[in-house]
C-alpha cells in the first residue's frame, strides 16, 4: 500500500499505541486524522510527546467515540480507519462495567457503521489477548476459545463479534488486530511494565499484584508494524490475526528482570489490593504468531532487553507523569 497522501483516521489517538501510531503514518506520508476524547483542558494526551513536526502534520478532532454522528462525520472522506478508542484498564472495569460496554461495544459500533456508510477501504479493529481468557493450551493460537473473564476482557469480546457481524452482514473490509501485552515509551502506570519502572527509581519497593500470571510482550514498535502489516493484507480482511512476540514471562520474573537492567536492588511485594478477583486474573498469556507472519508478514522484531531499556529512558525522563505514591485503578 502507498501511504503517500492517504486519508487515514485513528481514534483513540491520544493513547498509547494510537500516538505511535500516528507517528508512523506522518513518517509513511499519510493525511492522518487524530481523533481523541474530548476534555475541558483540550489534553492532547501522548500525542503531546511527538516531535513539532509530527503534531503539525496531524489534524486533531476530540469528541466521543460513542457519539455516532460525531464517529460519522470523522470517517467521512477517509480510506482506511484504525479503530483504538477504548477503556482498557481491567481493575477499573471492575467498578464501571457499564462504562466498559458504552465505550468499548457501543463506540465500536458507531465506528463500523460509519465506515459502512461512507464506505471506507479498510477498518483495522483493535481486539486485545485478553479475550482468551486463562489459556486452555499454549502458545495462543486465533481458534483459541474466547473467555470473558473480566467487564473489560468481555466488552471487547462483544466488540469484536459485532465487528465480525459487520463483515459477514455488510461486505464490510474489516480486519481485527489481536495485540497481546504491548509496552514501551509513554505507556501509564496502569500497566505493569512503567508502574515497576517508576516505583523502582522512587520507592523502596515495587508493589505489584499476582506475580505468577504470565504474560508475552510486545514493544509497541513492533505492534504498530503490526498494524500497518494487518491494513495492508487483502488475506487480513475478514480475520482476526494475533500480534505477539511468542515468548512467555511471569510477572515475578518481569520484575526481578527489569530491576538488574536498571540496577536496583529493592523487594517485589505482592498486594492484596493490586490482585484481581481470583476467577478473574488470566493466568498465562502466550502467543502463537504463525497467522501474522503467514498472512501478513509480520514477525517481532525488537527483544525484551531493547524495549525495557527505552521503556526506563522514557519513565526516568517523565517520572512526574506517575503517581507512585498510590495505586490508580
Amino acid at each position: 500500500m502507498n501511504w503517500t497522501n492517504k486519508p487515514v483516521l485513528v481514534t483513540g489517538a491520544a493513547g498509547f499505541i494510537g500516538s505511535h501510531l500516528c507517528e508512523a503514518l506522518v513518517e509513511l506520508g499519510a493525511d492522518v486524522v487524530a481523533m481523541t476524547h474530548y476534555n475541558a483542558r483540550n489534553d492532547w494526551g501522548n500525542l503531546a510527546f511527538l516531535s513539532p513536526s509530527h503534531r503539525n502534520a496531524i489534524r486533531v478532532v476530540a469528541g466521543h467515540i460513542d457519539d455516532p454522528y460525531f464517529v460519522a462525520n470523522q470517517v467521512k472522506g477517509r480510506e482506511i480507519v484504525f479503530h483504538l478508542a477504548a477503556l482498557i484498564a481491567i481493575p477499573h472495569s471492575y467498578a464501571a462495567p457499564f462504562a466498559y460496554v458504552r465505550t468499548n461495544i457501543e463506540g465500536t459500533l458507531a465506528v463500523l457503521e460509519a465506515a459502512r456508510q461512507h464506505g471506507v477501504e479498510r477498518l483495522v479493529h483493535t481486539s486485545t489477548s485478553e479475550t482468551y481468557g486463562s489459556a486452555l493450551y499454549t502458545p495462543i493460537d486465533e481458534r483459541h476459545p474466547l473467555q470473558g473473564q473480566s467487564p473489560y476482557s468481555a466488552s471487547k469480546i462483544g466488540a469484536d463479534k459485532i465487528a465480525e457481524s459487520y463483515h459477514r452482514s455488510f461486505q464490510l473490509p474489516v480486519a481485527t488486530i489481536r495485540p497481546f501485552n504491548t509496552y514501551g515509551p509513554r505507556q501509564s502506570a496502569r500497566a505493569v511494565i512503567p508502574a515497576i519502572i517508576s516505583q523502582a527509581l522512587s520507592r523502596s519497593e515495587v508493589r505489584l499484584g499476582s506475580l505468577e500470571p504470565v504474560r508475552d510482550l510486545t514493544c509497541v514498535t513492533d505492534t504498530v508494524r503490526g498494524f500497518l502489516k494487518i491494513a495492508e493484507s487483502p488475506e487480513a480482511v475478514g480475520e482476526v490475526t494475533n500480534i505477539g512476540a511468542g515468548k512467555g514471562i511471569s510477572i515475578g520474573d518481569l520484575a526481578a528482570k527489569i530491576l538488574r537492567v536498571m540496577g536496583r536492588d529493592v523487594p517485589i511485594v505482592s498486594e492484596d489490593e493490586r490482585r484481581r478477583p481470583a476467577d478473574s486474573e488470566v493466568m498465562q498469556l502466550i502467543c502463537d504468531n504463525t497467522k501474522a507472519g503467514r498472512i501478513a508478514g509480520w514477525f517481532p522484531e525488537r527483544s525484551l532487553q531493547e524495549g525495557l531499556e527505552s521503556t526506563i529512558a522514557f519513565v526516568s525522563d517523565h517520572l512526574h507523569l506517575y503517581k507512585t505514591d498510590q495505586y490508580v485503578v
